[in-house]
């Protein structure tokens, strides 16, 4: 699983920092997650292939988070894009999206489709054999989910010396991968855990930007591998969450600890500050496990 940070501060764009974007790569999938103003610029610059992007996430429809999707969507035109774009958001995304294209006259010459997001609810989003998508309600100042990602189990591994030693046929090989006892070469039946080992282990991966602090999520995004949690503000700005429905890194660290995650990023950095270290050293006073998000780094897992 492979983290691709391509902007991670909050509201306004700077020729040092970008605003909100990622992209999470994750057993042969390659997802979009919020699109700001330069998205497909730091695209490029992290060498990631545009015809990849078959699924985009958008939390909500402050510009911060979407405004370089129908620049994105446009290119995608430009380089004669022919496969399905899936784009999941907030109601009115498509509305928006679809109006600027008329207007401009550039309709696209691939399927845009757009599944709506309304429910207050989590409700599963996207399936397939390998993935399970879910959304997490914020709580935010409009409409707003975060995202998680689900490995499903995989295929059992064959034990090559056992499976041989039980005199097991060729044929038997894909029963035993899918879990099943098999007959041997003999009819006796043979255990299927006596010639097989575990899948690997699933991995997870919860988005969760923007927010004011809400353990109602906490049982959505419990034992996470990965959380990626805004961290606005330090503590000596915590009277500006309420008003403005983000969080603090503490605050962040705390969803992280009662959740039980593996890894905390912090992410959606105010930029009134000089740095970011003191994200990390305030959110470890509550949870130890930290990572720093930063424009154009990436995190493997």
């Amino acid at each position: 699983m492979k983290l691709s940070i391509l902007g991670c501060y909050s509201a306004t764009p700077r020729t040092f920092t970008n605003p909100t974007s990622q992209v999470l790569e994750i057993n042969n999938h390659l997802f979009l997650i919020d699109c700001g103003e330069g998205t497909q610029v730091q695209i490029r610059r992290s060498k990631i292939k545009f015809s990849r992007i078959k699924h985009i996430f958008i939390s909500h429809l402050h510009g911060d988070h979407y405004f370089g999707l129908v620049g994105l969507i446009s290119t995608f035109r430009l380089l004669t894009r022919e496969s399905d774009l899936h784009i999941y958001g907030p109601k009115g995304l498509k509305e928006v999206i679809t109006l600027q294209l008329k207007l401009s006259d550039s309709w696209t010459n691939y399927r845009l489709i757009f599944h709506e997001l309304s429910s207050k609810s989590s409700e599963l989003i996207f399936e397939d054999d390998k993935i399970e998508v879910y959304t997490i309600p914020l709580s935010h100042r409009i409409y707003t989910n975060g995202f998680l990602f689900k490995e499903k189990p995989g295929e059992r591994k064959l034990d090559m010396n056992a499976v041989k030693a039980a005199n097991i046929d060729l044929a038997y090989y894909r029963k035993l991968k899918q879990g099943f006892d098999v007959e041997n070469r003999d009819g006796i039946l043979i255990n299927n855990n006596t010639v097989t080992k575990a899948p690997n282990k699933t991995k997870s991966y919860a988005f969760c930007s923007d927010t004011a602090f809400d353990e109602k999520i906490i049982p959505i995004i419990k034992n996470v591998d990965v959380l990626y949690h805004e961290s606005t503000f330090l503590e000596k700005h915590e009277h500006l969450c309420d008003p403005t429905k983000h969080s603090t890194a503490k605050q962040a660290a705390k969803i992280a600890k009662e959740a039980k995650v593996g890894t905390l990023v912090l992410g959606h950095y105010s930029t009134r500050y000089d740095g970011i270290e003191g994200f990390k050293t305030e959110a470890q006073e509550i949870f130890q496990n930290i990572l720093l998000a930063e424009d154009g780094k990436y995190f493997e897992f």
